[in-house]
């Protein structure tokens, strides 16, 4: 009997990596697909069925029941960054569409159910090497960092559950690929910033204490596969090396980079968010310097995972990605333009407040 796979939030970057790890295989089984906005049926996400579903919508636990087969394998890869404005829409579609995830998973018997999680549940320990063990309750400031300590929650009470499925939560950093670029940019960068202006960054100034996991999402997705093909429950940190630096980051922009203190950045941060001049809220800033590090002896040892791309090198690749505009065919993962942001600006609103991003 072949493997059937639905993928929550197939269409996204890691959903993407995904697909395209299973295109390569001679056989990838069923795949079916759920998102807010099917692609077109091109490279890779011509291998899957889709289904049209928003999981923030009260009525997602029923229709993704209709969809969910028993035995399936369900991998949940939803995620909201935008609107920032709009938290209670952010936690809706994080926390409330886990639940609708977690419901229908079980209501239909799936076999498997695998959460993309964060190093953002994790308590704070900036530059500490943590493992699965350390505590997921999150850094407070962080509204992103809450919901994802919240969908933790979640996942503990279905582990629980008698006869429910194998529970698998990943933990990785930063998640990147070039063809995250596009997305990248216009979730941070004012719309009337041009990507070639990444060009000609002559500094960056940030505290040189900056430190951070990174990981490629063509790595994400080897870890989830193996998961699979093992049945392997629990928690796994998913992270590459080295760890990401301040100095790493300028290096990879071509900029010098200037010590300029956590508080300060902070500052600038709360200061320039509030006067709608970008798009990024202080809490990403407690985020970034609250994090941990992360050991992933567990996926090494227990999913044979060993990352294929340095951390370094994914961030060359991230960069050149934005600097590129890189793209996919996909709508979450589309092509970032000035002319298009200021098409969707006056059509929709600013991103950090529309309701669907």
């Amino acid at each position: 009997m072949r493997m059937r796979t639905v993928i929550i939030g197939a269409s996204g970057n890691v959903g993407t990596a995904l697909l395209r790890n299973l295109s390569n295989r001679g056989d990838p089984g069923i795949v079916v697909g759920v998102c807010r906005r099917p692609p077109p049926a091109r490279p890779p996400y011509d291998i899957a069925t889709w289904h049209a579903i928003d999981v923030a919508d009260a009525d997602a636990a029923q229709r993704l029941a209709a969809v969910l087969r028993p035995d399936d394998v369900v991998i949940n890869l939803v995620w909201g960054f935008q609107p920032t404005r709009n938290v209670r829409r952010l936690e809706r579609v994080g926390v409330g569409g886990l639940q609708a995830v977690v419901d229908a998973a079980g209501r239909v018997g799936a076999r498997q159910l695998l959460h993309m999680s964060s190093v953002g549940t994790y308590r704070r320990a900036p530059g500490q090497r943590v493992s699965e063990n350390w505590p997921t309750d999150g850094v407070p400031t962080s509204a992103y960092s809450r919901h994802k300590a919240a969908a933790e929650r979640l996942l503990d009470g279905m582990e629980g559950t008698a006869n429910g499925p194998i529970v698998t939560r990943f933990r990785p950093g930063i998640i990147v690929q070039r063809d995250a670029g596009s997305a990248l940019l216009r979730y941070g960068l004012p719309g009337y910033v041009p990507a070639p202006l990444i060009r000609l960054l002559p500094v960056l100034p940030l505290d040189r204490r900056l430190t951070i996991p990174l990981v490629h999402a063509d790595d994400v997705a080897t870890a989830v596969l193996s998961a699979i093909e093992r049945e392997a429950g629990g928690a796994f940190n998913l992270a590459a090396e080295p760890a990401i630096s301040r100095d790493d980051i300028a290096a990879a922009l071509h900029a010098h980079p200037i010590h300029v203190p956590q508080s300060l950045v902070r500052g600038l941060v709360a200061a320039t968010f509030a006067a709608r001049v970008q798009r990024i809220d202080a809490g990403w800033i407690d985020l970034a310097f609250a994090a941990p590090l992360l050991d992933t002896t567990r996926a090494r040892s227990e999913l044979g995972w060993e990352p294929r791309v340095d951390a370094r090198a994914a961030l060359a690749e991230a960069i050149d990605g934005m600097k590129a505009a890189g793209s996919t065919s996909s709508p979450v993962l589309r092509p970032r333009t000035v002319g298009r942001q200021f098409r969707e600006l006056l059509q929709s609103g600013p991103i950090t407040s529309r309701t669907l991003s």
